[in-house]
């Protein structure tokens, strides 16, 4: 009998920058009231498709931690826990995308700023960064070494990870295991506080689906 097992990409909920319609990057931003509500969901939705987490990841950034702790409080996964407290490896390879220069800015002001094609071509290309920033290129850069040296190793030895990270590292994810292709990434959209299940057989993904 083939033993699938399953790793979990979860974007943090709705942060106050995202409210705001700022970029965020790897500035430490609170949830909002509908983003704790949207993390409470996505650990409501593990429990009803019974699903047990055996190891987490997140970013070192307050929006992705509180996201892992509220939505695994809310799947009363009881394993991960010592003393009260969640067990859960934060590593900065796993934070957002760096938007240098952009941070702070809400899209309307940075489109004054430096005109719409070029902020367009910014958040749209795979290899073009903004002044003092990351590409996504740069990101998948940092994101892959980790991901196949720390977490990949779980994902091989049968256990259900989660991943509670961001956009644009969750992006770099996706194209390291092959689910998109650089090109075709920029247009695919990671929503908010919704559990992306991967399941694995023997060390091979076989499908993917959000969590409903």
């Amino acid at each position: 009998m083939p033993h699938m097992n399953k790793l979990v990409l979860l974007r943090h909920g709705q942060s106050q920058w995202n409210l705001e319609n700022r970029f965020t990057g790897w500035k430490d931003v609170p949830l909002t009231e509908k983003g704790i509500n949207e993390a409470n969901n996505a650990g409501l939705l593990l429990k009803k498709n019974n699903i047990k987490i055996d190891k987490i990841f997140s970013s070192v950034l307050e929006r992705a931690n509180k996201t892992a702790e509220i939505a695994i409080k809310a799947s009363e996964i009881e394993n991960l826990y010592i003393n009260g407290s969640l067990i859960y490896e934060k590593d900065q390879r796993l934070n957002e995308r760096d938007y240098g220069d952009l941070v702070g800015l809400n899209k309307a002001e940075t489109a004054n700023k430096f005109g719409k094609d070029q902020v367009h071509i910014w958040r749209r290309s795979y290899d073009i960064p903004p002044p003092n920033g990351e590409s996504l290129k740069d990101v998948v850069n940092r994101v892959s070494p980790y991901f196949i040296e720390v977490i990949q190793p779980f994902i091989l030895d049968n256990k259900n990870v989660l991943i509670a990270a961001h956009g644009n590292s969750l992006r770099a994810i996706m194209i390291k295991i092959g689910l998109y292709k650089p090109e075709e990434i920029s247009s695919i959209e990671i929503p908010t506080g919704s559990p992306l299940c991967l399941e694995y057989d023997n060390g091979q993904l076989r499908k993917y689906y959000y969590l409903d």
